[in-house]
């Protein structure tokens, strides 16, 4: 009997992407030499690489191409992608997104289609295109619900309830991100995609500052200009903050491997940092963390925790709380 052979069907966003790799992890211990392609999004396709069980990314651009439908070379793009996806016979085809849009790109693969049934689906109409359907509760944390959905499509039992992300070691995997980091340093992840989701500047100041006084300087990451903006805004009132040039998601995923700790909003980046085993705080300002929230891989020795209350997100609180978890040497 030859390896098994699944297609992973999860696209974006970043932190969904994430939220998938300890199902792969599960999987590939499950199923010794399982072998996983992944469907992803184009601006996300260094993630489903990084972990050792995935041997091939196909990456598609629903999002640059909705906006050039009837451009031929967009149409050109997607028969690419649909004939990559015809290149291999699979045993299985997993839909972990639970989307209508998801559920059609299974129908370009070949082999037995399965995802989520209509209660546990996120738009239910995407259980029509499966060949098998599994019930998963919603109210449960996204990552769990991916674990469980692989599980029951490949048939294996789940032998511990904490996620491995599978990224172990994965700075020495990657090229080094070619820019100047002090020696020991805390990355400050303060860009999200909503303005409730932010924190206030005056607290990453304030936060700078403190670290600043135990020799870890903050080392902030930004993605559009009104980010690079308040990154610069910070480092002026902190000397020796570091204000990263635009990065890739693998020179990313090194800074953030080296780092001290990683302290961040809500953010798709904040869960990377969960994965690599980095001790640090997410700040949850507008959303509840209870079913997206950081889940610290299972090998973390000072975990990464979530704040959500008024009291835990007051700079005092954060800055107590992050100078506890920095390591003594």
């Amino acid at each position: 009997m030859g390896p098994l052979r699944i297609l992973i069907v999860k696209t974006s966003s970043l932190g969904d992407v994430i939220h998938m790799l300890p199902a792969v992890t599960d999987a590939a211990r499950a199923r010794p030499g399982l072998e996983v392609d992944w469907l992803v999004e184009e601006g996300f396709a260094a993630i489903p690489a990084w972990h050792p069980a995935v041997r091939r990314v196909i990456p598609i651009a629903m999002r640059r191409w909705k906006k050039r439908w009837t451009a031929a070379d967009t149409w050109r793009e997607i028969g690419v992608a649909r004939t990559s996806l015809q290149a291999t016979d699979y045993d299985l085809i997993v839909d972990s997104q639970g989307l209508f849009k998801s559920a059609l790109w299974t129908r370009a693969a070949r082999g037995p289609r399965c995802g989520y049934d209509a209660a546990s689906a996120r738009e239910p109409v995407a259980a029509r295109f499966y060949d098998r359907r599994y019930p998963v509760a919603r109210e449960m944390h996204a990552i769990e619900r991916n674990r469980r959905l692989l599980a029951q499509a490949v048939g294996y039992e789940l032998d511990d309830l904490r996620p491995d992300y599978g990224l172990s070691g994965l700075a020495a995997r990657l090229p080094a991100p070619g820019v100047a980091l002090p020696g020991r340093y805390v990355v400050g992840l303060h860009g999200t995609s909503r303005a409730d989701k932010e924190w206030p500047v005056a607290d990453w100041k304030r936060l700078g500052l403190a670290l600043a006084g135990v020799s870890r300087p903050l080392v902030l990451p930004w993605g559009n200009e009104a980010e690079r903006q308040r990154a610069e805004e910070i480092a002026a009132a902190v000397p020796g903050t570091v204000v990263l040039p635009r990065l890739g998601l693998d020179a990313l995923a090194v800074v953030i491997d080296r780092a001290d700790a990683v302290i961040g909003v809500d953010t798709g980046l904040m869960h990377l940092a969960a994965g690599l085993s980095k001790p640090g705080l997410a700040l949850y300002t507008a959303t509840r963390p209870a079913l997206t929230g950081v889940v610290p891989d299972r090998h973390s020795i000072s975990s990464m925790e979530n704040r959500e209350s008024a009291a835990e997100l007051s700079a005092e609180a954060v800055i107590a709380d992050l100078l506890a978890k920095l390591p003594l040497a």
